[in-house]
């Protein structure tokens, strides 16, 4: 008998369904599935409130782990031969749940020496989140084997109005009645299990060895490589934006919530202003970068670490 385990945080509920339709369709005679929901001892309530929304960047793009709830302790005393983590990108990293779940003593004793499929779901941006999901599985000496990220499909300004309504107002419909639906579809959610069959031929003969590149070669992973170069350069910004804010002291601090007032009128002139002009740039450029790009797009649709 196999054992898999799905380790998940999923606040609105998308990332459950996603890594639910991978769990359903692998599970069989010989293969048996464990949930472990990572659980905040103080939960993140959704839909956002606006102010709670921008005041965990900082200690969500810094990775300042929380205090978890308590697991059932049956699940750490088990070895699995493989686990699908399912987690959110939260301004340009894990979220903060995941972050501290990957950052506990639990994760090292689940995480050692086993096989990780990490699995995505997010708005456009994922390449550094899982940059550093991948140190923080190295810390805990697991093994990456294979990588989904589904993201929402549409063109980033319309992206960025459909998702702003669903974080705030708590329903994945159209914004304003024509809008497309925010988030992941549901095609690509209902169309996750295309990936099992691969997935668990790996799992039975314990050899993943090829399981990213099959599984790429099916849409696990399509890279846009205009954002490869704008979460960089976000990475960078937000870096300077996130020390500053949180050095202001904890939520509630006035001096906190005034340098947080900036950072969004900042981060509305970076969506609506800096990144059309950013494009523009990345497309003049294109051809001299071009075998830049061809490498960063082969390394970012694997799941090797810069070390090797």
């Amino acid at each position: 008998m196999k054992e898999v385990l799905v380790v998940y945080y999923s606040q609105t509920g998308q990332l459950f369904d996603i890594v639910g339709n991978i769990a359903s369709a692998m599970k069989d005679k010989d293969i048996n599935i464990t949930y472990l929901e990572i659980v905040p001892k103080n939960a993140y309530k959704f839909p956002w409130k606006k102010d709670a929304f921008f005041d965990v960047f900082p200690e969500s793009f810094l990775q300042i782990p929380i205090p978890l709830k308590e697991s059932d302790p049956e699940i750490f005393n088990k070895k699995y031969d493989l686990i699908i983590l399912g987690y959110q990108v939260w301004y340009l990293s894990p979220s903060i749940p995941i972050n501290s779940f990957l950052k506990s003593e639990n994760a090292k004793k689940l995480l050692n020496n086993t096989p990780v499929i990490t699995v995505i779901g997010c708005r456009n941006m994922w390449i550094q989140a899982q940059e550093k999901v991948k140190n923080l599985l190295i810390s805990c000496n697991a093994k990456l084997v294979g990588n989904i990220a589904l993201v929402d499909r549409h063109i980033n300004h319309i992206s960025v109005l459909t998702i702003t309504h669903w974080m705030f107002k708590g329903k994945k419909d159209r914004f304003l009645g024509f809008f497309p639906k925010p988030g992941v579809s549901d095609k690509d959610i209902n169309n996750v299990v295309v990936f099992v069959p691969s997935v668990k031929e790996a799992l039975r003969k314990n050899n993943f060895m090829d399981l990213q590149k099959k599984i790429v070669k099916l849409g696990a992973v399509k890279i846009k490589p205009f954002l490869i170069l704008a979460d960089k350069r976000a990475n960078l910004l937000f870096s300077k934006w996130a020390n500053l804010i949180y050095k202001k002291g904890e939520a509630g601090n006035p001096k906190r919530k005034k340098a947080l007032i900036l950072f969004n009128y900042y981060l509305l002139f970076a969506i609506w202003v800096i990144a059309p002009i950013v494009f523009i740039v990345f497309l003049v450029t294109y051809i001299f970068m071009y075998k830049k790009i061809i490498r960063e797009k082969k390394y970012y649709s694997s799941v090797d670490t810069k070390n090797n």
